[in-house]
Formats: C-alpha cells, sequence, structure tokens
C-alpha cells in the first residue's frame, strides 16, 4: 500500500500539531518549558515500538513492508529529535543502522539456493515486530485487569473492641469473711505449735493457689490451713481476693462448704 509521504515529512518537520494543522515553527514570543519537547520521545517504549506506530499508521502490511519508505520515515523521526536537541537512546542509533542495513541488502541479487522468503533480509524485522506487538497487547490487557490497590482494595475493617465483663464472685464477702474467722480461731489454737517458715510474698502465694485451681476444683479449707498460723491464713486470705479480683478463680457454695474453681474466660 502507498504511503502518504508527504504527509509524514510534514509531520516530522513540524514542531507542533493543532487538529490537522501543522506548525513550521513556534510564535516568538511562546514560552516553551525546558522539558517540554521530550514528551515526543517518551511516547514510544523503543525503536519497534515507534516502527510498529510508522506501520500501523499508514495500514501497511506487516509482512510486506516497504523497507525504504519506512526506513525514510525512520530517520526523520530521529533528525527531529536531533534538531531538537533530544537525547536518544543508543537502541534508536542502531535501528536505524539495522534499517539501513536492510534497506542494502534488499539491493542485492538473491542468492539461487536460497527461497524468497529466506532471502528476505526482512523477515527478522518482521518476526521482532510481531513478537513486539503481541507482548504489547499482552502487557495492555494484563494493565487493564483490576489491580489491587488500584481498581480494588483489601478489606481492613477491623473487629470493634469487646470489653471484657468480671462477673462478682457467687458468694458473698460475708461468707468469705465467716470462712476466715473460723480458720484463724482454729490458727489460734495450734499458734504455740506453729514453726517459723520462710517468709513467702503476696505474689507467690497467688501463683500457688492458681496452681492448685487450675488442676480442679479445691475446698477453701485447703487454702486457709490453721497449721501456718494468723499470718500465713491472712496471707492465702489476701492472695484469694486478688485472684477473686482479677477474674482469675472463682468461688461456688455447696453443701460442703465453699470452693474454689477456675474462673470462666470471657468471650
Amino acid at each position: 500500500m502507498a504511503l502518504n509521504s508527504s504527509l509524514i515529512e510534514t509531520e516530522f518537520e513540524s514542531v507542533a500539531r493543532i487538529g490537522e494543522q501543522f506548525l513550521l515553527d513556534f510564535p516568538k514570543d511562546l514560552y516553551i518549558p525546558p522539558d517540554a519537547l521530550a514528551i515526543m520521545l517518551e511516547a514510544f517504549q523503543g525503536p519497534l515500538d515507534l516502527l510498529l506506530y510508522l506501520i500501523r499508521k499508514q495500514n501497511i502490511n506487516i509482512l510486506d513492508i516497504p523497507i525504504a519508505e519506512v526506513t525514510r520515515q525512520y530517520l526523520g523521526y530521529i533528525q527531529t529529535m536531533q534538531g531538537l536537541k533530544l537525547e536518544l537512546a543508543a537502541e534508536y542509533l542502531a535501528m536505524a543502522a539495522w534499517l539501513a542495513e536492510i534497506k542494502s541488502r534488499m539491493l542485492l541479487p538473491r542468492p539461487p539456493h536460497m527461497s524468497e522468503e529466506e532471502a528476505d533480509p526482512r523477515m527478522e524485522l518482521v518476526r521482532r515486530l510481531q513478537d513486539y506487538e503481541q507482548l504489547r497487547e499482552a502487557s495492555l490487557r494484563l494493565d487493564a485487569l483490576p489491580r489491587l490497590e488500584r481498581d480494588v482494595f483489601a478489606l481492613a475493617a477491623g473487629l470493634p473492641a469487646l470489653d471484657s465483663c468480671i462477673e462478682p464472685p457467687k458468694v458473698s464477702m460475708d461468707e468469705l469473711l465467716s470462712a476466715l474467722r473460723s480458720v484463724l480461731q482454729r490458727a489460734a489454737l495450734v499458734e504455740h505449735h506453729h514453726i517459723q517458715r520462710e517468709a513467702i510474698s503476696l505474689r507467690e502465694r497467688m501463683e500457688l493457689i492458681a496452681q492448685y485451681v487450675a488442676e480442679g476444683v479445691v475446698s477453701l479449707l485447703e487454702i486457709l490451713r490453721p497449721e501456718e498460723g494468723r499470718r500465713g491464713v491472712v496471707m492465702s486470705f489476701l492472695a484469694l481476693l486478688e485472684l477473686l479480683k482479677a477474674g482469675i478463680i472463682d468461688v461456688e457454695r455447696e453443701e460442703s462448704g465453699l470452693f474454689l474453681i477456675a474462673a470462666a474466660q470471657p468471650t
């Protein structure tokens, strides 16, 4: 298919385009930022992209490229960029040299032992253009797919904070104090037989009671032992109150007395 050469030449020689009108020079009072014209080069992803643009714009059959005309247009683009003092990547210049080589080989006679397709120096260029076009179309299809953090967003709603509620003991404080007084009275009877033991901290006594309760139901009298004396009984009772306050243990009333159990964890 014939190319519209005059249109291509006008487009490359022009410095701007408004609609279908090409401007061959800028108005003298027009200010252009230093990097404004760089967008002309950045519009193409490389020399193959530029060649594909020239071919598709003129509706050329990619299997029958008029290499002389396409080479002329490509070189015109290179010259335009150099005239605008834009730095060209080395791959653009390498493609220009390859096109010139293909153009020269097209003028040579075909070797008699080679088929027309094998002898055609354009075939390697055609293959590269076809591969590039397929990759470009695939990348466009991938880019059109929904993308995380661009088109769709991960659900980031958190669970509402749940306030834990510790239920009060199932027995009253009066019942606990009554049990304490009963144990202290028995402790007073054996006080003169009490052997001084190594002092134990409140924290250690709390851990000891929690360990007992974790192994199963424990009678209150197993914790408040008269043989430990008044000091030991009071220490155990204070540890018991702290564990009740923290919601670690609970107290249940049975016919035989009060028992300590592990508290149910809040849900």
